[in-house]
């Protein structure tokens, strides 16, 4: 009865990482709202459903509020955003897992972690497979917006760099999701003549941010305890699998042979990367925003 609880519990939580993917290509390719907006309303909803968590680390609140995280969380939130504006489900949540990976490998390198033969083949399949995804041709997706989403991703491993360091997970994450808020509507308010939205818009914001974000955050790490760091870093595979699924299912995407080959090379290699330790530390779990 456990193991299906924790089963479940799993399940909930790849998919609603899965799903904002999803709704944020919901909500842009239907015109349904502008991706300044869509990322203002998703960090506010977050925002209030972490809030709680400051309460309760009332005691420590000063020492969480660091701008700089909450800058790098904003940055990841628009720029994914902005991406999704023609950028397909799939191939853009593999574009911005595998180059979180590849800032978080790199950094491990910085740090003094050594790259094994099993690792180094894995970065080097993985960005075959990416490479492949981004040839030149027909089905290629638009370059400016594979260039936001690899800066977007990026800026998620910055920010899950500086996230390890720091004590209460949760008040720490809700603290930067206030702190990136008024930083996403600040350009919301630069550009408002481009500013639109619906209430299906609204409505898509609103839960990519409360559930698909803070929720899911919550869900997880409350997970983590059971699981090892190279078990939950594996089970992040699914990501985006789950979204290139959703993509065909929600948003009548086709699955082109391009992208199945560039999904599996890069899964692949993510596994190498993800399964061997590091002599000197296995792979920390990194933040999920």
């Amino acid at each position: 009865m456990a193991n299906c609880a924790l089963i479940l519990k799993i399940s909930l939580a790849m998919l609603a990482f899965a799903a904002n993917s999803i709704l944020c290509r919901l909500a842009l390719q239907g015109g349904h709202i502008d991706p300044l907006s869509f990322s203002s309303l998703r960090l506010a909803s977050g925002a209030l459903v972490l809030s709680p968590f400051l309460f309760y680390h009332a005691k420590t609140t000063l020492s969480l509020w660091r701008p700089l995280s909450g800058f790098y969380l904003m940055v990841y939130a628009v720029l994914f955003s902005v991406a999704y504006i023609h950028l397909d489900t799939g191939a853009g949540a593999l574009l911005l897992f595998f180059f979180f990976l590849f800032a978080m490998v790199i950094h491990g390198l910085f740090k003094g972690e050594s790259l094994s033969v099993m690792r180094a083949c894995g970065l080097v399949i993985a960005l075959a497979g990416i490479a492949a995804l981004l040839l030149p041709g027909a089905k290629a997706p638009p370059l400016y917006s594979a260039l936001m989403m690899i800066v977007a991703g990026l800026a998620w491993a910055a920010y899950s760099v500086r996230g390890r360091a720091g004590q209460a997970a949760g008040a720490s994450t809700a603290a930067n999701f206030v702190l990136a808020t008024p930083m996403a509507l600040a350009l919301s308010l630069l550009f408002m003549k481009q500013g639109h939205y619906d209430a299906a818009g609204i409505a898509l914001s609103l839960l990519s941010g409360a559930a698909a974000s803070a929720g899911a955050y919550v869900l997880w790490y409350t997970l983590l305890p059971s699981l090892g760091s190279i078990t939950a870093s594996t089970l992040q595979l699914s990501v985006p699998c789950l979204a290139m699924l959703g993509g065909v299912v929600f948003l009548d995407e086709s699955l082109t042979v391009r992208t199945i080959f560039s999904a599996l090379a890069v899964l692949t290699g993510i596994v190498m990367v993800t399964r061997e330790k590091s002599p000197r530390q296995s792979m920390t779990k990194a933040r999920e925003p």
